[in-house]
C-alpha cells in the first residue's frame, strides 16, 4: 500500500510539472485553434461574397474558396502544434517527400489542372463559343478544372484536357458576333460582270441573315485563261454561320437561274 501511495505522488507530481510546464501552452494552442477556425469560417463568407460581386467565374469560386480554406486551416494547425511544442521536423519530412511523389505522379493532371485555373480567369473562351481547338469545331458546353467539353456540330461530345488548349492555338469563331462569308464563282467572259454584281446585290439585299455592316464587298478575284473569277465578302451572323451560308448559296443559284447567268457545267 506505501509503495502503492508512492507510485501515485509519483504521477501526481509529475502530472503536475507537466501541466504547469505545459499547461499554458496547450491552453494558448487549443484557444487560438478555436478561434483560427471561427475566423477561417468567416473569411469564407468574406471572400464567397467577394468573388460573387467581382464576378469570378462560378467553375472557379468552389475551388479558390475550398483551396483557400484548406491552405489557412493547414497552417493553423501546423501553428498551433509549434506553440503546444510538438516537433515538426519529422513530419515535415514525410509530407516533403510525398509531395514530391504526388507531384511526380500526378505531374500530366497537374498541368490540366492549372491549365483550368487559367482558362477560368483568362477567358479565351467562354461557355457558348464556338472554337476550333485539337482539329474539332464546335460549341463550349462546359468548363471544368481538368478538362474541357466541345459539342460538335454532327453532336459528338469531345473532351479536351485543359493543357492542350493553353498551349495551343485557339480559334474563337463566334467571339466578335459576326463573321465573314466568302462566296467565289466561276464564269467565262462572255457573261457581263455588271449582271453578276447585280445579282450578288439582289441577292445580298433579299437575305434576311446579312448584315448591314461591315459592308459587302464584291470584285474580281482573278482572271484565267477560261474565264474569271468574283469573289463576294458579306457579313452574317458568328452562330448558325454555316446554316446562313447554304442558305445564302441556294438563294444566290435560284437568283442568277433567274437572271439567265450559266454557272460552269450548268
Amino acid at each position: 500500500m506505501i509503495l502503492e501511495a508512492i507510485n501515485i505522488n509519483h504521477y501526481y507530481d509529475k502530472t503536475l510539472d507537466w501541466l504547469l510546464l505545459k499547461g499554458p501552452s496547450v491552453f494558448f494552442g487549443l484557444l487560438l485553434l478555436f478561434i483560427g477556425l471561427w475566423v477561417i469560417k468567416l473569411f469564407a463568407k468574406w471572400m464567397q461574397n467577394s468573388m460573387h460581386k467581382n464576378d469570378v467565374n462560378p467553375s472557379l469560386r468552389p475551388f479558390l474558396s475550398s483551396l483557400i480554406i484548406i491552405v489557412l486551416r493547414i497552417l493553423l494547425v501546423l501553428t498551433v502544434m509549434q506553440i503546444i511544442g510538438i516537433q515538426l521536423t519529422f513530419l515535415t519530412v514525410l509530407v516533403g517527400g510525398l509531395s514530391v511523389a504526388a507531384g511526380l505522379a500526378l505531374s500530366g493532371t497537374l498541368q490540366n489542372f492549372a491549365s483550368g485555373v487559367l482558362i477560368l480567369i483568362l477567358r479565351p473562351f467562354i461557355v457558348g463559343d464556338n472554337i476550333v481547338a485539337q482539329g474539332q469545331e464546335g460549341t463550349v458546353s462546359s468548363i471544368q478544372i481538368f478538362y474541357t467539353i466541345v459539342k460538335t456540330f454532327d453532336n459528338r461530345t469531345v473532351v479536351i484536357p485543359n493543357s492542350k488548349l493553353s498551349n495551343e492555338v485557339i480559334i474563337n469563331i463566334s467571339r466578335e458576333g459576326s463573321r465573314r462569308l466568302d462566296i467565289e464563282i466561276k464564269l467565262s467572259y462572255s457573261i457581263d460582270y455588271e449582271l453578276i454584281v447585280q445579282t450578288f446585290n439582289q441577292t445580298v439585299d433579299g437575305f434576311i441573315g446579312c448584315l448591314d455592316s461591315p459592308q459587302k464587298r464584291i470584285g474580281i478575284s482573278s482572271l484565267d485563261d477560261n474565264g474569271y473569277k468574283v469573289l463576294l465578302n458579306v457579313w452574317v451572323k458568328a452562330h448558325g454561320f454555316t446554316d446562313t451560308k447554304l442558305s445564302f448559296q441556294k438563294e444566290l443559284m435560284q437568283n442568277l437561274k433567274i437572271n439567265g447567268v450559266k454557272l460552269p457545267g450548268m
